[in-house]
């Protein structure tokens, strides 16, 4: 597994770094209003086959906070969310929110509607995913007869997380702290595969992390529903039994994996840097995705 190197977050007057991931950093605020709640930010960052590329995709750490405060909306009566202010630092505006602190649970609370990726392989080896049996005979892009929960471990960056059954999620929160992610999780995925689906997309899949408050009330936090944390297919092109069209970084895998990049994934090395053309490819499949769900032009 390859080290992964994070390039150093940003310094933000009012603010504490605490930690980076792939894509975002997390800051504590020290003065204002909002002194003590987090500060997410979503940076330009993409990675692909376990590397953080050197490439960064204009625009995309904004389409990713403006398409999830879009759906935190759509949620809110369903389970509450993280967010608190948009009002945040002038050199973040947009790609930023303030947030709550939360007990986060150490599951990737993941829902599926349609078979592919881990899910798939895990269906050809055994019938079934995470627990769930499934029926014979279903393809690459296969829709489910009803969405299923299929958690995974969160890993540590650079490592793979590890699909689980929902018996391994109530070792770790209790059984009924899994029978209630799991209930949030299919409900979250129910109402966005309809929005979605009413504006010619396919929700194929789509990774959800919920915390506690203080009070015990579940908390929808992160991320939700954007392109790096679903699988989203154009209704019109979905045909089984192959791998889909997407609104996502397949672009780059797909250019990664060809004979263009003259990359060995098997070799280690860090894969080489995003031709131009491949940079605006990927962000305009995000600002696709965006533009088609929201009905708003970026």
């Amino acid at each position: 597994m390859p080290d992964v190197e994070i390039p150093a977050a940003p310094t933000i007057d009012g603010a504490t770094h605490l930690h980076s991931g792939k894509v975002r950093d997390l800051y504590e605020l020290t003065e204002g209003p909002y002194a003590g709640a987090l500060l997410m930010v979503a940076s330009d960052r993409i990675s692909a086959y376990d590397f953080i590329l050197d490439a960064t995709i204009p625009d995309k750490g904004e389409i990713l906070t403006r398409m999830s405060l879009w759906w935190f909306d759509r949620l809110a009566d369903i389970v509450p969310h993280h967010v608190i202010s948009t009002d945040v630092p002038t050199q973040v505006r947009g790609r930023a929110v303030v947030c709550e602190k939360l007990s986060m649970f150490p599951v990737e609370c993941v829902a599926r509607g349609y078979l592919t990726g881990s899910g798939l392989s895990d269906y050809r080896a055994t019938g079934a995913v995470c627990g769930n049996p499934l029926p014979d005979g279903l393809v690459d892009g296969s829709r489910l007869p009803e969405p299923i929960f299929t958690p995974a471990t969160k890993a540590a960056v650079g490592d793979h997380d590890e699909n689980v059954d929902l018996a391994a999620v109530a070792e770790v929160v209790g059984p009924g702290g899994a029978a209630r992610l799991r209930d949030l999780t299919l409900e979250v995925y129910a109402r966005a595969e309809s929005i979605a689906r009413e504006q010619g997309i396919i929700l194929a899949d789509t990774k959800l992390e919920f915390g506690d408050r203080a009070d015990g009330t579940t908390v929808l936090g992160d991320e939700v529903l954007t392109p790096d944390s679903s699988r989203f297919w154009p209704l019109a092109e979905w045909q089984p039994g192959r791998a889909q069209p997407s609104y996502d970084k397949q672009v780059v895998r797909d250019w990664l994996t060809s004979p263009a990049s003259g990359w060995d994934k098997a070799s280690g090395a860090a894969p080489p840097p995003l031709p131009p053309e491949v940079v605006e490819r990927t962000r305009s499949k995000y600002v696709e995705a965006y533009e088609r769900l929201t009905g708003e032009t970026w």
